[in-house]
C-alpha cells in the first residue's frame, strides 16, 4: 500500500494521532510526517486538522470501502450473481474500466467501486464530481444474450429499483426524472450512466454506473452545474453506512438486470411511475438545438417519454433528450 493511502486509512477514524504514532506507522522519521500529511491531503483532496499536543486528524471521519463488509450486506442470491467485487483507491472511471475489461473478456457480474474517480462521467459527456471517500461510485458489468436494441428500457428499470431501495432506507420526497436521475426535493441525489456494446443481433454487454452523493460537503460539490443533495441531508443525519449501502445496491442491481434479461421492462414500469416526479407538469425537452415544450404524460411500455404538445402526443427515446421543468 502506498504511504499516502496508508496515512489516510490511519486517519479515517477521525481520532487524533500523534506525530510519533504516524511516523512509526509509516516507517518514516518524525520530521517527514508533516510533509507526508500535506502530500496526502493534496493527493486525496482532504483537510487534515492539527492541534498542538494532540496530533492530527480528519475533521470528518471516513468509512472507507471494505470488500468483506460489502459482501456481508448482500443476500445469498446477490453474492451468487456478483462474480467479483473490485475496490480501487483511485481510478479514472469505474464505467470506463469495466467497458475496457469487458472488451477483453471480463465475465458477467463483476462490480467495480472506487474511493475516488479522476475522470468520472455522467450522461451526455458531463463530468461526475468524485471527491475521495465520501460518496458511492459503483459500476456493474452484465452480459446478455440479447441485442443492444433490446436493452433500451433498462435504464428505467435500474432507476426504479434504486429509488425503491433508497425509499426503503428512509428517504422521503424522492423522485425520478426521466430517464434515470434520482432527485430529492428537485435536487440531484444520484445519477446513472449505462453503456452497452455488442453484436447487432446479440450477445451484448452492459455496464451500469451509479453515483450517489452520500456525505459530500458544499465545497466538494462546487463544480456541479445543477442543484444537488446528499443522502445524509435527505436522511436528516440518520446513519446510512457506506459499505452496507453498496452491498444493498449491488443486490438490487443484480436482481433487476437478471429479471430484465428474462422479462424486459414490464415488471418495472409501474414502480418507475410511482416515483415519476414530473408527471402532469409542463416541461421542455432539448434535442440538440431543438426545444420541444409540452406536458409530461408519463412513459410508454417501451420506456419512452410521452409528451402532450400543441401538435399532439409525441414520444421520445432515452438518450436523445434532456428534461427540465419549466422555469428551471
Amino acid at each position: 500500500m502506498e504511504p499516502h493511502l496508508a496515512l489516510v486509512r490511519m486517519l479515517a477514524d477521525g481520532r487524533f494521532h500523534s506525530g510519533e504514532a504516524i511516523a512509526e506507522h509509516l516507517g518514516v522519521t518524525r520530521a517527514a510526517v508533516w510533509k507526508a500529511l500535506r502530500r496526502a491531503a493534496d493527493r486525496f483532496g482532504l483537510e487534515v486538522e492539527s492541534v498542538r499536543g494532540r496530533g492530527y486528524r480528519l475533521p470528518v471521519p471516513l468509512e472507507l470501502l471494505d470488500r468483506e463488509a460489502i459482501l456481508g450486506a448482500m443476500s445469498d442470491a446477490g453474492r451468487n450473481a456478483v462474480s467479483r467485487v473490485e475496490i480501487h483507491d483511485r481510478i479514472d472511471s469505474t464505467n470506463a474500466y469495466l467497458m475496457r475489461e469487458a472488451a477483453l473478456g471480463m465475465p458477467s457480474g463483476v462490480a467495480c467501486l472506487a474511493e475516488r474517480q479522476t475522470a468520472g462521467r455522467g450522461r451526455r459527456g458531463r463530468v461526475w464530481v468524485s471527491p475521495f471517500g465520501v460518496n458511492l461510485y459503483l459500476s456493474l458489468l452484465w452480459r446478455f444474450p440479447l441485442a443492444p436494441a433490446a436493452l433500451g428500457g433498462i435504464s428505467l428499470a435500474v432507476g426504479a429499483v434504486l429509488a425503491d431501495l433508497l425509499h426503503a432506507e428512509g428517504v422521503a420526497d424522492l423522485t425520478l426524472k426521466w430517464p434515470n436521475d434520482l432527485l430529492w426535493r428537485r435536487r440531484k441525489l444520484a445519477g446513472l450512466l449505462l453503456e452497452v456494446s455488442g453484436e447487432s443481433q446479440g450477445p451484448s454487454h452492459l455496464v451500469v454506473g451509479l453515483g450517489i452523493n452520500l456525505r459530500m460537503q458544499t465545497g466538494q460539490g462546487d463544480e456541479i452545474e445543477q442543484p444537488w443533495a446528499s443522502l445524509e441531508e435527505a436522511l436528516q443525519g440518520r446513519p446510512c453506512p457506506r459499505n452496507r449501502l453498496a452491498g444493498k445496491v449491488l443486490d438490487v442491481l443484480a436482481g433487476a438486470l437478471d429479471l430484465y434479461g428474462r422479462e424486459g421492462l414490464e415488471p418495472f414500469a409501474e414502480l418507475w411511475r410511482r416515483f415519476d416526479g414530473l408527471h402532469g407538469e409542463p416541461v421542455r425537452l432539448m434535442l440538440g438545438e431543438r426545444v420541444v415544450c409540452g406536458t409530461h404524460a408519463g412513459i410508454a411500455d417501451d420506456g419512452s417519454l410521452i409528451l402532450e404538445t400543441g401538435g399532439g402526443r409525441m414520444r421520445f427515446q432515452a438518450g436523445e433528450v434532456s428534461l427540465r421543468a419549466m422555469g428551471s
